[in-house]
């Protein structure tokens, strides 16, 4: 077993109190920042597809045409985020958690930057989609290991005892990035439609150069994480691990998608396809550009307190029993949220987002946070956190804002697609918690999966 007297006084059960403090402010706020924007940029980019980027970069192919296209690129990222989850995953069990999250981080805003400087089908014809295309898989690419580094990051430093909590609190940057986002738009949205689509649009992704640097920034005084400095030191570093992580751990993957499934798919529902699904011709508020952003800034607000709250709560009662009640409210409230957003009341499309976002997704998002490293062993952790995380936003998150649009488009815009949809996804996760070991509490250093 790779553990030395160091380790056990920082990462073992009642000496808890010896963490280094230090590290784990500027792991808590490194992975913060970065999961701020990370998902700064793919929710305004969620939300761009939602709203702006049908007639700016796909109008020949018509209103719903252009809308599907748009989600197709949006698809695209998440298409490409197990290339990078495989790509960074490898570099970070093989090199250090600390180079991936400068590498990532960079990439991603970077992208970001560079859609606000495209040009558009009136500019420059099918060009600009092209670029947008590309820019996006080069998002996805970032994005597929950023939040991998920042789970496996912060569970490797927090205290066992409390790692629910210390794992979940990185995530609140994923609301705080929501916030910022949505509110972005909430307020754009506001604008003249010829001034939306003539230069406002281009703003929310040039602002993303100020989090790139302050990322940048901070990341670059972050250690190595002790677990990972044990496993140089005792020459456990493993020289390929995804062969390691196919051999040893295909059942743990495997578990980590159906958990995630549940998660990433309904997060896509309410805060993309929703949106599209309230402002479409067809939809509930028709043309309307402000609600649904507006009701995604208030859920983002509540979830980003309650996903450090169900991560508190996986560490009392358990990782398991938090996630599967959580996946089972989903599947409950997934057919009458969903008429409840027809009825035409902007308040109840509030409440109906923030009780699925703040409640429903987030009671499945806070234990998984310390769940998915605390799955996989030491050697080959990283690799195994990215693919599951990553293949499973391919399916759930990608997939489902394309065929989401797709099917609402063939059923004249149904609100049973949404729900229907979200009880499946919700279903997948909390059958896959039947197959899931409880692992709070987990020691990781352990070379081996938990079983």
């Amino acid at each position: 077993m790779l553990v030395t007297t160091r380790t056990k006084a920082v990462l073992a059960g009642p000496e808890d109190a010896v963490v280094d403090p230090g590290q784990l402010r500027k792991a808590t706020l490194a992975s913060s920042v970065g999961s701020a924007l990370e998902y700064y940029d793919f929710y305004i980019y969620g939300l761009a597809s939602a709203l702006i980027f049908g007639p700016l970069f796909f109008k020949p192919l018509g209103d719903t045409g252009a809308l599907i296209a748009s989600f197709a690129t949006y698809g695209v990222g998440f298409a490409a985020r197990p290339f990078g989850g495989i790509i960074f995953g490898y570099i970070g069990d093989r090199f250090g958690r600390k180079m991936v999250l400068l590498l990532t981080i960079g990439m991603m805003g970077l992208a970001s930057f560079a859609i606000g400087l495209l040009p558009t089908f009136e500019q420059a014809g099918m060009l600009g989609a092209i670029l947008l295309v590309t820019l996006r898989i080069v998002q996805g690419l970032g994005a597929g290991a950023e939040q991998a580094g920042a789970t496996t990051l912060i569970s490797e430093v927090a205290p066992r005892r409390r790692r629910g909590f210390f794992a979940a609190l990185p995530f609140v940057g994923i609301q705080l990035g929501t916030l910022l986002g949505a509110g972005t738009f909430a307020l754009i949205a506001l604008a003249d439609k010829s001034v939306l689509e003539g230069w406002l649009w281009r703003v929310p992704f040039l602002a993303s150069f100020v989090l790139i640097l302050v990322a940048v920034f901070i990341r670059l005084k972050l250690k190595e994480t002790p677990v990972f400095q044990e496993l140089e030191a005792h020459k456990n570093v493993v020289k390929n691990p995804v062969g390691e992580l196919w051999k040893h751990s295909k059942k743990n993957v495997l578990v980590g998608i159906g958990l995630r499934m549940g998660e990433n798919g309904n997060s896509s529902i309410y805060s993309a396809l929703l949106i599209a699904f309230l402002s479409a011709k067809e939809g509930i508020f028709p043309g309307d550009k402000f609600i649904g952003p507006v009701g995604l800034l208030i859920a983002s607000g509540f979830a980003a307190v309650m996903v450090v709250t169900f991560g508190a709560l996986s560490d009392r009662y358990g990782r398991v029993p938090v996630y599967r009640y959580g996946a089972l409210f989903q599947a409950v409230i997934a057919l009458p949220a969903f008429y409840l957003v027809t009825l035409g009341n902007p308040t109840l499309v509030w409440v109906v987002m923030v009780v699925g976002i703040a409640l429903g997704v987030q009671s499945m998002l806070g234990p998984q946070c310390p769940l998915l490293p605390e799955l996989f062993g030491a050697r080959y952790r990283f690799t195994g956190v990215a693919l599951s995380r990553e293949i499973s936003a391919v399916i759930a998150g990608g997939l489902v804002p394309l065929i989401g649009a797709s099917l609402l488009a063939a059923t004249g815009f149904s609100w049973l697609v949404l729900a229907v949809y979200s009880l499946v996804l919700a279903l997948i996760s909390f059958i896959a918690t039947f197959f899931t070991p409880e692992t709070a509490g987990r020691d990781l250093l352990a070379l081996e999966d938990a079983r």
